[in-house]
């Protein structure tokens, strides 16, 4: 009996998915273990037990089929370091004298930021941080403020909000003492990144107290390669800036619309400079304001230890220049709505944690269900 046309097309989709995983499994060796290891057999199980494992016996690095399909790529590269990080243990330091899990292991996924943990997704894509730190409620309750109606309540309340930002992020040792470095992707995948989203990767940069990096994605259902924007810090400065991110990416899409509307515009090929200007203006708006601090005394330097965090996650880094940007009506005025823009009410939330995938050893049973809680 022939093949469905679904069947076919999943069996295309995996063949491909196939091919990314052996270009990213090329892509983490070399940058974090170069020239130590060899390719291995790579499948896609299935079952709910494990996300992934690697099997020493047989040389195999298996995926499953509901990680990869269900979970954004940024979740299924993590898994997938952390299955190349027990081949890298087998076989290049043959270690066999310790668990799966062993502090060989966990030395290893340390200095390269991995995460070593052996059950539920891995640690750090997300999560609220709100809760149980009392001076990012405060900033946020700030932020609501500025929704205010009453323009000098909005702006007072933004200032301050920007204030007590600076002040908690002054000390950024002490703050990494308390809650380590963790990352958060944010934003879809997307093959090009428009020039809003640059500017807006630099504003979260400059005055949010994140490290940001492009880091290559996939998206398996559509077969298909993209980037997508990784942020690196604190849990609480990750709460900020994700929503800053989300905040911003919709009131430049929503201004846009007024703007066309207002106009009578009825095409969008302006849209993207529109936008563009939105994000530069917001960025003008936040550096007069740091200006202001920087006055008051208030000065954050670079944050090393972040920086040290990012290079352990991606050794090998590249720049680009970011082009130029037309400066055409409609981004002269975007550029004007940015600078009238303030913060409003963020929304968080929390995700679901499910299991991560232990190494297998030969001989050894899959770990039941409901064993070590991520």
């Amino acid at each position: 009996m022939p093949r469905s046309d679904s069947s076919r097309d999943r069996t295309f989709l995996e063949a491909a998915l196939l091919r990314e995983l052996g270009a990213t499994w090329r892509e983490i060796a070399e940058s974090h273990f170069p020239r130590t290891l060899q390719a291995p057999v790579l499948a896609l199980s299935d079952g709910v037990h494990r996300l992934g494992c690697w099997h020493r016996l047989h040389r195999t690095i298996s995926i499953a089929r509901e990680l990869v399909f269900e979970q954004p790529w940024g979740v299924v590269r993590e898994v997938f370091k952390h299955e190349i990080a027990h081949q890298y243990v087998d076989e290049v330091l043959r270690v066999d004298d310790e668990t799966a899990h062993g502090p060989a292991f966990a030395r290893v996924c340390r200095e390269h930021g991995i995460d070593a943990t052996a059950a539920g997704l891995p640690a750090g894509n997300g999560g609220a941080a709100g809760g149980q730190n009392p001076v990012l409620r405060r900033i946020m309750r700030l932020l609501a403020l500025a929704a205010s109606p009453n323009l000098h309540e909005a702006e007072a309340a933004m200032n301050e909000a920007r204030r007590l930002m600076l002040v908690h992020n002054i000390d950024a040792a002490a703050t990494a003492a308390t809650d380590g470095y963790r990352f958060r992707h944010v934003g879809p995948v997307k093959a090009r990144s428009e020039t809003s989203e640059r500017i807006l990767a630099g504003i979260l940069s400059r005055h949010f107290f994140v490290s940001v990096i492009w880091i290559p994605a996939y998206l398996p259902l559509r077969g298909r390669r993209g980037y997508v924007l990784e942020l690196c810090g604190t849990p609480a400065n990750l709460e900020v800036a994700g929503y800053v991110h989300g905040f911003l990416t919709d009131t430049a899409e929503r201004l846009w619309r007024d703007h066309k509307r207002a106009l009578g515009i009825r095409s969008d090929r302006e849209r993207r400079r529109f936008c563009a200007g939105v994000m530069a203006g917001f960025d003008e708006k936040l550096g007069a304001g740091e200006r202001v601090s920087q006055s008051q005394g208030l000065i954050c330097h670079a944050d090393a230890q972040r920086e040290a965090y990012l290079k352990r996650r991606y050794p090998r880094r590249s720049t680009r220049g970011g082009g130029t940007i037309l400066q055409t009506p409609a981004y002269e005025q975007g550029r004007k709505a940015g600078r009238q823009v303030e913060l409003r009410r963020p929304m968080g939330g929390v995700a679901a944690a499910i299991r991560m995938l232990p190494a297998q050893r030969p001989a050894t049973p899959c770990r039941p269900v409901g064993a070590e809680p991520h």
